[in-house]
């Protein structure tokens, strides 16, 4: 997907919200949770048991609800991981039906991965071509040489993380560098070795006063703006400081559509919640 196809579902949306997929077992409503206990579903002409069939009814019922009022969606790997082989085949499950039944939406792999060399290579192979995402954050310690593996494909995005909303990001990313910060050296070094056809940034949306001011140097790049909703984050804020002649924003909400019921309407609340979320 192009910058210009994202914008182009941005207008017709009226939306710049992704929903980040941080579906986690304990979180789930009661009855999602013990149909890991109640025999099996089919699904794409395959058959899944015990908690990958829950995660799985769980994020269809999620993005069928929420799909008509976003733009994007945001597996966060670490949920899945977290459930070993039963959690990696529910995200295969969920990327494909997102790209199957909702093929203009964006899908981020939220993964931060940070290596280098043949490595950063097979993580480039395994999120661009074995499933298929249109992007993957990258946390970039380590350097150009994490990113450049992900700017070979055409089509996809690398997401640098930049400035993160979490409280501890001062430890490093306001730290100064020949008289500037940290994040805007990463910013502006990552953005000399791409365009803003194969690179975004995370930007935490808990540092909306800082957003105006990176737009002054980096006028063109989408921002991937976590922290709204259950971190505090305001959407109003965030596009008021931070978007651009293309949108330039993608505003993830997660825990705050997920679980905005534990009853058996949570797929009706969440769809409530995204179509109240980054509407433009």
């Amino acid at each position: 997907m192009t910058r210009d196809d994202l914008y182009k579902q941005i207008l017709a949306k009226k939306s710049m919200l992704c929903v980040g997929l941080d579906t986690s077992f304990e979180m789930m409503p009661p009855h999602i949770q013990a149909m890991a206990r109640d025999g099996g579903i089919a699904f794409q002409g395959k058959f899944f048991q015990g908690r990958t069939r829950s995660v799985i009814s769980f994020n269809k019922a999620i993005i069928d609800a929420t799909a008509p009022f976003c733009v994007a969606f945001k597996p966060n790997l670490a949920f899945y991981e977290s459930l070993g082989f039963e959690g990696m085949k529910a995200l295969e499950v969920s990327v494909d039906y997102i790209r199957n039944t909702y093929p203009d939406h964006f899908i981020i792999a939220d993964a931060k991965r940070g290596d280098i060399g043949n490595t950063a290579k097979m993580y480039a192979k395994t999120y661009f071509e074995t499933m298929d995402f249109d992007a993957v954050t990258i946390s970039p310690y380590m350097g150009s040489e994490t990113v450049l593996p992900f700017l070979e494909y055409k089509g996809k995005f690398a997401i640098v993380v930049a400035l993160s909303s979490n409280s501890s990001s001062s430890d490093f990313q306001f730290s100064v560098q020949n008289a500037k910060p940290l994040y805007q050296v990463v910013i502006e070094k990552m953005m000399s070795i791409s365009t803003p056809e194969n690179m975004m940034f995370v930007i935490g949306a808990t540092k909306a006063d800082k957003l105006s001011e990176i737009r002054s140097f980096c006028p063109d790049n989408f921002f991937l703006v976590p922290g709204v909703g259950a971190q505090g984050g305001s959407a109003e804020e965030v596009i008021k400081f931070g978007s651009n002649d293309k949108g330039g924003l993608l505003i993830n909400s997660s825990r705050a559509v997920l679980y905005a019921s534990k009853g058996e309407d949570f797929a009706k609340a969440a769809a409530l919640v995204a179509s109240e979320t980054a509407c433009i």
